[in-house]
């Protein structure tokens, strides 16, 4: 783990929601220094439309997300990943492949914005408050201290994110 660049995979079952806008906010606000992946273990047949609609609109990349299955990242020829985060309860519990480059792997326990029922304004509301909550986090994982290279100090790291009091969160994000 002794490089500059950190490789990150976002874990869902479907990958169609969550960790797909976990990968496109990665990949703009941690360039160049994340690079970020995702993947479902069940994945499903299309990225959620909410969340293109979103991520669109905040001007995010788009063009190459699509719904990929975590057996895409176990082969010869896959990154070596430093950090896997599940975002998702069901993917945490489920038995995981052995990642590439021994990654550190932490969980970040996220509502499902696609679970939310009711108007279109109501859903569309819920994945802008789910893109809210996963952005501070994605915020406070881009200042990753330089030189936290030792696994446990890096979970202990990523891990503290989701404990983030959501006020202090909102006063950081004005700071800076």
């Amino acid at each position: 783990m002794e490089h500059e660049t950190f490789t990150v995979l976002f874990l869902c079952t479907g990958n169609a929601t969550r960790s797909i806008m976990a990968e496109a906010i990665l990949n703009k606000l941690g360039h160049p220094r994340f690079v970020a992946y995702s993947a479902g273990s069940r994945p499903a047949e299309t990225v959620h439309p909410l969340a293109i609609e979103i991520l669109e609109s905040l001007h995010y990349p788009i063009a190459s997300l699509r719904s990929k299955s975590w057996l895409d990242f176990t082969f010869l020829n896959s990154p070596d990943f430093d950090l896997v985060i599940t975002v998702c309860n069901d993917t945490a519990s489920e038995l995981c492949p052995a990642w590439p480059g021994d990654p550190v792997i932490v969980h970040w326990s996220l509502p499902d914005p696609a679970l939310v029922s009711g108007s279109p304004v109501d859903q569309l509301r819920a994945f802008g408050e789910f893109y809210q909550e996963l952005e501070q986090r994605i915020r406070h994982l881009v200042k990753l201290p330089d030189g936290l290279f030792d696994h446990e100090a890096l979970r202990r790291f990523v891990k503290e994110i989701e404990g983030i009091p959501r006020d202090m969160e909102k006063e950081d994000t004005r700071s800076g």
